[in-house]
């Protein structure tokens, strides 16, 4: 088990410590390419993908993931995995769609996968505490997972970041600062060199290099939708889309049950953005490894609005014959409130995959199930909890009219 860059497989590195900011490469000083964690696959007991056992978290995986520190997890991963009939009719598809909730980790968000992975790394390598620049889930998890290992955490929010949030990370133990956009990169490498503390989030402020464990962590989402479809690989799976480690680790996992002779079939991988921003989109358009951009107006999608791109959705999408799609926030929030009546809230983010659904095209004859990945719950958005409810004084006229102003038909 080593480390070695994502583009060039001759550059290798110890397991230990962790690279975070990436490999330098001979395309200039401005490109580092990321850096994953690489195995020996002729060593993998493959009767591990029997079944995914309930309670075990992604340890069920350990042979395929970088050190974790025993017995410290939260019962991350096994999330739900629905069948939704009137996501393909609304969507104009035909085959089944499923969507895989990820608001069902311990800290509502698919960041936990990550983090599992992540503090153990900073728990192995005897730092003395973690940093983390977040204004949401990557924050909260961290935070989690920070107390669960007994490390102090520190994490750097900005300012546009919900007031929910900010007390959720906080309830934690974490010490939460809002920090203007531009002097997180910097505040938190101060952090690294003053206090020793681990870095679980990028460092590297021209493109997204980010943690090497971290996308080892998703890449049990590919391993659990393979068990769950009864050992049938997707035809596309969607994901929303910020810094791309999610769309990677997805795809790195069923390329792994690929290697491992566990099957033939590959995914498309969809990266999904939000319109206001999509650096991958751009990246791929222009046949870049990765890509920065400047907003091209406003989002409530605050955890895919990110102006600096990754090289690993980029990648993804490109190995895998998929695409990058955008999403506009009446787009997100029209799926979004069709997954809720569905059952499922999730966070605008989150549903930005099923609103791509709408702009997906079909390969003629492949009729694989296609995945939606929901990352996080609608718990996580701006302005939650800030409508007051409607009033009441008890009699029936005035139900029937609080109930009918909220669209509830029938009275």
């Amino acid at each position: 088990m080593g480390q070695q860059s994502v583009y060039d497989d001759s550059s290798k590195f110890p397991l230990l410590p962790p690279i975070v900011n990436g490999s330098a490469s001979d395309r200039g000083d401005r490109f580092r390419a990321p850096v994953e964690v690489v195995y020996n696959y002729a060593d993998v007991d493959i009767s591990i993908f029997g079944q995914v056992v309930s309670g075990r978290g992604i340890d069920q995986w350990s042979s395929l993931l970088p050190p974790l520190v025993a017995g410290m997890g939260l019962g991350e991963g096994n999330t739900a995995l629905v069948e939704m009939p009137k996501l393909g009719a609304w969507a104009n598809l035909e085959g089944r769609v499923f969507v895989k909730d990820e608001s069902r980790n311990p800290t509502w968000s698919h960041k936990d996968r990550l983090n599992r992975c992540t503090i153990s790394a900073a728990r192995l390598s005897g730092a003395s505490g973690v940093v983390v620049a977040s204004s949401g889930n990557h924050g909260a998890s961290a935070a989690a997972y920070s107390a669960r290992l007994g490390l102090p955490c520190i994490v750097l929010a900005s300012s546009t970041a919900p007031p929910a949030m900010q007390t959720f990370v906080n309830a934690y133990g974490a010490a939460v600062v809002a920090v203007p956009a531009a002097k997180r990169w910097p505040l938190l490498r101060e952090v690294v060199s003053r206090l020793g503390f681990h870095p679980v989030s990028n460092m590297t402020e021209e493109s997204h290099t980010g943690h090497a464990f971290g996308t080892e962590g998703y890449k049990t989402i590919a391993y659990e939708l393979f068990i769950e479809l009864d050992r049938v690989v997707p035809s596309v799976v969607l994901i929303p889309t910020g810094y791309g480690e999610v769309a990677y680790g997805v795809w790195k996992g069923f390329v792994e049950l690929k290697l491992l002779g566990l099957t033939q079939d590959l995914p498309r991988i969809v990266v999904c953005e939000t319109s206001a921003y999509g650096a991958h989109k751009k990246a791929i358009d222009e046949g870049a490894p990765a890509a920065s951009i400047k907003p091209s107006g406003a989002t409530d999608a605050l955890s895919i609005a990110v102006e600096i791109g990754g090289h690993r959705a980029v990648a993804a999408a490109l190995r895998s014959g998929g695409q990058a799609i955008l999403v506009s926030d009446s787009e997100m929030i029209e799926a979004q409130a069709m997954l809720a009546r569905e059952g499922l809230w999730a966070e605008l983010s989150a549903a930005s995959s099923v609103a791509a659904l709408r702009k997906l095209p079909r390969s003629a004859g492949d009729h694989r199930p296609i995945v939606c990945i929901a990352t996080s719950s609608g718990f996580k958005d701006v302005g939650v909890g800030s409508r007051p409810l409607p009033a009441c004084d008890g009699t029936w006229d005035q139900l029937a009219t609080a109930a009918k102003s909220q669209g509830l038909p029938g009275l």
